[in-house]
């Protein structure tokens, strides 16, 4: 059973880590001439594809209610979600979102908390919780104390943070219900229909020549396969294995794995704040994760 949680904590930091590259991935495609919606969009729909090939027998859910669920688990950790981030970008910078969608464990420790008892955290780790909190905000800093406000950006990027506490309550309570590939198909299928809307005055800009580079084939290929269908199939066992508060409290280890691949693919530099943000990450998640025995 130890080695069995130990697997799954170790998956959380794998998802996490394609998560945290999947934002390089995706400012390489924004420099090749995709929009933001774009690149979500042909993501969405290659992931779809994909998870149909391996799940496709079962249709529906047992019944409305659930498909409900799953349809407001599409919106809120697809559609809506990168939706609001992306946009939050255009308006708002970069620091200033990373900072406030990031807090979307605090806001799942609190909610979870009071509507669910038997996941409250203990004194240490919420301590652990807070630690780990500060840590990612000295890494999305890293060393430039400057924020400024833009209240536009700033709400989207808390909306952004608020849909996803949203998507983490409603895949909570069907994931026992249902497996967990089927589940993740109809989250992507409900991301892609919703997206449409969103989509259609693009669909005649799409820069089809791009593809002819290899390196946009290789970015949308680890955005789908690495980032979308692991990573989205792996996170709703991990939440079910290991709780919604403990599994998303990984969340915080994403601003320091772009950190890390930015200093290898983009030449960004670390500063030493962002050091001790790094170190401060790590000891909060010891000790909001690890119990004895």
């Amino acid at each position: 059973m130890q080695d069995r949680k130990i697997l799954w904590h170790l998956l959380a930091i794998i998802t996490v880590i394609f998560w945290g590259t999947s934002f390089v991935s995706t400012k390489i495609l924004l420099n090749h001439g995709f929009s933001t919606i774009l690149v979500f969009f042909i993501r969405f729909v290659f992931t779809y594809i994909l998870l149909v090939a391996l799940s496709h027998k079962r249709l529906w859910a047992n019944n409305l209610k659930d498909e409900l669920a799953l349809l407001i688990c599409g919106i809120t950790g697809g559609t809506l979600y990168f939706w609001l981030e992306n946009n939050a970008l255009l308006h708002s910078p970069t620091s200033n979102v990373s900072l406030i969608v990031c807090t979307n464990p605090i806001l799942i420790l609190i909610t979870v908390s009071i509507f669910f008892s038997k996941e409250r955290l203990s004194f240490r780790q919420t301590v652990g919780s807070v630690l780990t909190f500060l840590g990612m905000i000295l890494v999305v800093l890293n060393g430039h104390f400057n924020l400024h406000l833009s209240p536009k950006g700033d709400f989207m990027a808390l909306g952004a943070a608020i849909v996803w506490v949203i998507y983490s309550i409603s895949i909570r309570r069907i994931s026992d219900q249902y497996p967990t590939l089927f589940i993740t198909r109809k989250i992507f299928f409900y991301s892609v229909l919703t997206t449409l809307p969103l989509i259609a005055p693009e669909l005649s800009d799409i820069p089809w020549d791009a593809f002819k580079d290899s390196i946009v084939i290789l970015n949308f290929l680890l955005l789908t396969l690495f980032s979308s269908l692991f990573g989205y199939v792996i996170w709703n066992m991990v939440l079910k294995k290991l709780g919604t508060i403990l599994a998303s409290n990984y969340i915080f280890f994403i601003p320091l794995v772009t950190m890390i691949t930015a200093v290898i693919a983009l030449d960004e530099t670390i500063t030493l704040y962002a050091a001790i943000g790094a170190a401060a990450i790590i000891i909060g998640m010891i000790l909001a994760e690890y119990k004895k025995g």
